[in-house]
């Protein structure tokens, strides 16, 4: 045992002396000269003596070296919208913004209820040797809650029934002027197609909510309102960096109304950017 233990040290020495070459040193490679330095290869093929050719061939690893802050322009998410409904339905709050209402009402066609923000720009200023980043921006969100059933909202005071009227389409959306800040950790700073993840907040103000409904009734409704939706929305979001692949997700602190009911929104979806 001993024996065959002094054996395979001494092959991982050899072979440990075998593999070590010096950076800036020079190696035979398929009859000619290598010569390494920093990034950079030269190859010379040939042999003088013998009357061949010469040929040298330099390379050059790419190195890209990120700035001390970027700007990105115009970025695009496409995700879904939801919401984690938390109302108690048997409270006088409830019962008082949707009379008889259930969290039946306020059920959802996932597949169409969907979230776009429009990111006017986005920069990234480096903290620590571009590892660590503040990212941040300014652009608008655009929620639109695409509902199964054939709830309505009326104003002055808000309420919500449930209509008789059968509606092929029924939406509530929520625009809003968001700042999103967050703190970026890239894992490969130094290529343009970013491996990393980034966490934070965004800060939203509600600039237009409305109902659009469609009925053969009716044909197109448009009723824009506020409807009691929280002037203000703040959320935790995060962003996950998979090369030439980015993820988007964020998740509200409070409900989306002002009173009443209890929903908490929550996207999720990808993001179109250089980084």
């Amino acid at each position: 045992m001993k024996k065959q233990l002094l054996l395979v040290a001494g092959l991982c020495l050899y072979l440990c002396g075998f593999s070590q070459v010096d950076s800036t040193g020079k190696n035979n490679h398929e009859n000619g000269d290598t010569i390494q330095i920093g990034s950079m290869t030269i190859i010379k093929k040939g042999d003088s003596e013998s009357g061949d050719r010469n040929e040298t061939h330099v390379h050059k690893r790419r190195h890209y070296e990120p700035s001390n802050i970027s700007t990105n322009w115009v970025i695009i998410d496409l995700g879904f919208a939801n919401y984690n409904d938390q109302t108690n339905y048997k409270s006088p709050e409830a019962q008082q913004f949707a009379p008889g209402g259930t969290k039946d009402w306020f059920s959802l066609r996932t597949g169409k209820s969907v979230n776009v923000n429009i990111w006017l720009f986005m920069q990234r200023l480096n903290i620590i040797e571009h590892i660590v980043n503040l990212k941040y921006g300014f652009g608008i969100e655009l929620n639109n809650y695409r509902y199964t059933t054939n709830i309505k909202y009326l104003s002055n005071p808000t309420r919500v029934i449930m209509d008789t009227v059968n509606y092929s389409k029924n939406k509530l959306a929520a625009d809003y002027v968001t700042i999103p800040v967050m703190l970026n950790f890239n894992f490969t700073p130094h290529r343009r197609n970013d491996f990393g993840l980034s966490v934070g907040a965004s800060f939203g103000y509600l600039y237009n909510g409305r109902q659009k409904l469609v009925s053969n009734q009716f044909g197109k409704q448009k009723f824009h309102n506020s409807f009691d939706l929280n002037p203000w929305k703040i959320s935790w979001i995060a962003e996950i960096q998979l090369g030439p692949i980015k993820l988007y997700g964020s998740y509200a602190t409070q409900s989306m109304f002002g009173r009443g009911l209890n929903q908490i929104p929550y996207n999720a979806g990808i993001r179109l950017s250089n980084w």
